[in-house]
C-alpha cells in the first residue's frame, strides 16, 4: 500500500513524543511538588534508625559521641543514595532529580526498591532492582487477568455478532440481561463469593494463596508439577474474571454489530435479497473491524495493569498488588516503575492499532 509505510513512521515518532512528555510529566509531579524528596527523606531517617539500632547492638560499648558519628555516616550515605545530595555533600535541585529520573526511566532503570513489602512479590530480600520486581509479577497478571480477557475475547467475538444479528431473539435478551447483572456486581465481590463457595465450602479450589509463592519461586525445581499446581490457584480467579468481563465484553461488541446492522446500506442489501454470508463479509465485518479491534487490544493491554481489590482477595502477587504496595509503602522508584512499564504498554498498544487500522480501513491514510 503506497503511503502506508510513512503515515505508520508518523504516527509512531507522535506517539513516542507523546510518551517522553508522560513521563516528564510524571517526574515532575513527583519531583516538582515535593512528594519524592518527602518519601526520600522518610526513607533515609527510617533506614538510618534500623543502621543505628544494629550498630548499637553489634557495639554494645559505644559511645554517645560514637553513635552520633554512626549517624552521620549513614545520613550521608542514604542521601546520597536516594540522589538528596552529591559526593560532596551538596543538596541535588529537585529539576536535577526530576530530568535523573526521566533520563533513567527511559533506560529502564528505575534503581531499586528497599521496601520488604515489595521483594517479597518475588521472594528476594531488599534491596532489589525495580525491574526485577516488575518482569516478577508481570507474568502472574498475564496469567489471570491477561489470559481471562482474552478467553472472554474468544467467547465474545464469534458470538456477540451472532446475537446483534438476531436482536430481539431469546438469546439476545439472555445475553442483555446477563450483562446488565454482572455489569452491575463488582468484580471483587463476586471473588469472594467465589471463594467462599468453592474453596471453603465446597474446597475444590484452594482458599490460602500464599502457597502460591513456593512453587513460583521453586518453578525450575519441578516443572511440570509447578505447573500443574499454579494452574490450580489460577483456576478460580479466571473463572471468576471470565464470568465478570465476559458480560462487558458481549454487550459492547453486540453494541457495535447493531449500530452497523442497522444501517441503509445493510438493510438496502438484505431487501436486494443478497446472501446472509455475503452480507455479513462484505457490508458487517469490513465496518465493525476497526472498532472491534480496538476494544480487543485495549483490554488486553489494559488487563496488564493488573486488579489491586481482586488480587488481594486471592493474594495474587501480580501488578496490582505490586501497585498497591508501591503505592501504601510510598516507594517513588517502584511508582515509577510500575507507572512508565502501563504507559508503554498502552503506546505500543496504540501504535499496534495504528498499524492494523491502516489495513482495515485504507481511509485511515488519508485523514
Amino acid at each position: 500500500m503506497p503511503g502506508a509505510g510513512r503515515v505508520i513512521v508518523r504516527r509512531a515518532i507522535l506517539l513516542t513524543i507523546a510518551f517522553i512528555l508522560i513521563v516528564i510529566l510524571t517526574a515532575v509531579i513527583l519531583e516538582g511538588t515535593g512528594f519524592a524528596q518527602k518519601i526520600y527523606q522518610a526513607l533515609v531517617i527510617q533506614n538510618v534508625q534500623a543502621d543505628i539500632q544494629a550498630f548499637i547492638r553489634t557495639h554494645p560499648g559505644a559511645t554517645p559521641a560514637d553513635i552520633q558519628n554512626y549517624k552521620n555516616q549513614m545520613t550521608f550515605y542514604w542521601e546520597e543514595y536516594y540522589g538528596l545530595i552529591d559526593a560532596n555533600g551538596n543538596p541535588v535541585p529537585p529539576y536535577i532529580r526530576m530530568w535523573k529520573l526521566v533520563f533513567n526511566s527511559l533506560k529502564f532503570d528505575f534503581g531499586y526498591t528497599n521496601q520488604e513489602g515489595i521483594t517479597a512479590l518475588v521472594g528476594k530480600l531488599p534491596p532489589q532492582p525495580v525491574i526485577t520486581v516488575i518482569a516478577g509479577v508481570l507474568p502472574r497478571t498475564i496469567l489471570m487477568a491477561t489470559l481471562a480477557e482474552a478467553i472472554c475475547a474468544v467467547i465474545a467475538l464469534p458470538l456477540a455478532p451472532r446475537i446483534a444479528y438476531k436482536h430481539g431473539s431469546v438469546w439476545d435478551k439472555v445475553i442483555v440481561s446477563y450483562a446488565a447483572l454482572f455489569n452491575a456486581v463488582p468484580v471483587w465481590w463476586l471473588a469472594m463469593i467465589f471463594l467462599s463457595v468453592f474453596g471453603y465450602t465446597m474446597r475444590i479450589f484452594p482458599t490460602n494463596y500464599r502457597a502460591l509463592m513456593t512453587y513460583i519461586n521453586s518453578y525450575w525445581d519441578n516443572p511440570l508439577v509447578n505447573t500443574a499446581y499454579i494452574a490450580w490457584y489460577a483456576t478460580l480467579p479466571v473463572i471468576t474474571l471470565v464470568i465478570a468481563f465476559l458480560s462487558t465484553w458481549l454487550y459492547s461488541i453486540r453494541a457495535m454489530v447493531l449500530r452497523i446492522v442497522r444501517e441503509d446500506y445493510v438493510v438496502v442489501a438484505k431487501a436486494k435479497g443478497l446472501p446472509e454470508k455475503d452480507i455479513a463479509r462484505k457490508y458487517i465485518v469490513r465496518v465493525m473491524a476497526p472498532p472491534i479491534v480496538t476494544y480487543v487490544i485495549l483490554a488486553l493491554a489494559g488487563s496488564l495493569g493488573g486488579l489491586i481489590i481482586t488480587e488481594s482477595i486471592f493474594d495474587w502477587p501480580g501488578m496490582g498488588t505490586l501497585t498497591y504496595a508501591a503505592i501504601t509503602t510510598g516507594d517513588v522508584n517502584t511508582v515509577m516503575g510500575v507507572f512508565f512499564i502501563l504507559v508503554l504498554v498502552y503506546i505500543l498498544a496504540r501504535l499496534i492499532l495504528e498499524i492494523l487500522y491502516i489495513y482495515l480501513d485504507p481511509r485511515v491514510r488519508y485523514r
